[in-house]
């Protein structure tokens, strides 16, 4: 049986976990594939540094082309992170006839659709199930599990540090700040920690599902981001009274193949089962139009986890070989893009004003929300002992993008209104 051959671009956290699972689980992989698989090169920054597990230092290299260029490698699997060079060792090694196993969202998200292209003209595989929610299989779940179902919805926590962050807020009643230091301190957040807490990460990530789901080529640029920076206590506090729990989520929907997606805090119902998901974890709920809803749950980063989805999408590159059906699965985006204008996004709305204590001050506001045809589901006025102006708590029922913009855009030029405390969209 002749052995499968692979180069490993980086021998970081996923990389390690990557080496662990293949020499580990030999015995498993070489039954499922017919043939072992051996990790035959490694790009590392250092081949002098030591180790956490035994690596035999002849398969080291500092130069990731000694990986892509070597003749007997079948498989190029890239855990090494960045954009530009990383894209020109994909291309190049594409181009030799190797196929890539990727954990890289960022690369996956700004150039997929060049990569698939060169993939699919070679006829290669590109696979990158860890690129999302870690070890998680969204994205073959997505391909394969609903390939004769048509999605309108994926809706999920998709960065553990952002929902390790509101988890603790929720449970402890810290500050972002407060949990923020501890997440660096603990590993989970970077010391820059800007792509996760802002939502770039997630919103990587979405336009990867978004595309595999919609079957069109979601940009970045097509996903609306904000993040969790702005969240206060007193956020999470009126979420918790009104029966939500705070969390970031990424939200595609579908609409007669007109398409919308954002990455945003939003106040979820506490019966929903995203609600539960805490910690560092990860969950996409899915909707199709035959299956209904679903949900997948798990570790969304992590050594293990991650690699695991990486050495599957080995194993599925292994079995294509000896099928010889390379580079037929992949999902080339073959629907025309259609966004959603403003007007057509539609959702619930919780709104938090800081407002001049005085009688008709409330009259004011529910007038300009019926002025601009938004109703209400609920609002509540109430003093609070930390501020000297009144706070109002408005819930909406669903109104469009458009109408709200609106709202809020009067709200600023309104002298009662102090300020606009916070806003968030509500599912549920």
């Amino acid at each position: 049986m002749k052995p499968v051959k692979v180069g490993l671009l980086g021998l970081g956290t996923v990389g390690t976990g990557v080496v662990r699972i293949v020499e580990g689980n030999q015995e498993d992989l070489s039954s499922q594939v017919g043939s072992p698989i051996i990790i035959e090169k490694i790009a590392v920054k250092n081949t002098e540094k030591d180790r956490v597990i035994p690596i035999d230092r002849a398969k080291l290299t500092e130069n990731p082309w000694d990986v892509i260029r070597h003749p007997d490698i079948d498989v190029i699997v890239e855990v090494m992170g960045g954009i530009d060079q990383t894209k020109e060792y994909i291309l190049e090694a594409l181009e030799r006839g190797k196929h890539i196993v990727t954990a890289n969202k960022d690369l996956m998200a700004l150039h997929g659709s060049e990569i698939l292209a060169k993939a699919q003209e070679k006829q290669c595989d590109v696979f990158y199930e860890a690129s999302v929610a870690g070890g998680i299989p969204i994205i073959r779940t997505l391909i394969e599990g609903f390939s004769s179902d048509r999605i309108t919805r994926i809706m999920g926590i998709v960065n553990g540090t952002t929902n390790y962050i509101l988890t603790k807020m929720s449970q402890e009643g810290a500050s972002y700040e407060e949990v923020l230091a501890e997440a660096q301190a603990l590993g989970y957040a970077e010391t820059d920690p800007t792509s996760d807490v802002e939502g770039l990460d997630a919103a990587r990530k979405m336009a990867i599902l978004g595309t595999l789901g919609f079957r069109t080529n979601v940009e970045l640029k097509d996903v609306t981001v904000k993040g969790i920076s702005s969240v206060t206590r007193e956020d999470i506090t009126y979420a918790k009274r009104l029966g939500y729990e705070l969390k970031l989520l990424g939200i595609a929907d579908r609409i007669d193949d007109e398409i919308t997606i954002s990455v945003q805090p939003t106040m979820v119902r506490k019966n929903h089962p995203i609600a539960s998901v805490n910690g560092v974890f990860n969950a996409v709920y899915v909707h199709g139009e035959a299956v209904g809803e679903t949900m997948f749950y798990g570790a969304g980063a992590g050594e293990l986890p991650t690699a695991t989805s990486v050495v599957a999408d080995i194993v599925a590159v292994t079995k294509n070989l000896k099928l010889g059906v390379n580079g037929v699965k992949a999902i080339v985006p073959y629907k025309q893009k259609r966004l959603q204008s403003d007007e057509q996004i539609f959702s619930k709305n919780f709104i938090l004003l800081h407002v001049d204590d005085k009688a008709g001050v409330l009259a004011q506001i529910t007038q300009i929300f019926a002025e601009y045809e938004v109703s209400l589901a609920s609002v509540v006025q109430q003093p609070n002992e930390h501020n000297p102006d009144a706070e109002i708590i408005i819930v909406t029922h669903n109104a469009s993008k458009a109408s709200m913009d609106k709202v809020l855009k009067h709200f600023e030029s309104l002298n009662v209104i102090r300020r606009i405390k916070s806003v968030y969209r509500v599912e549920g």
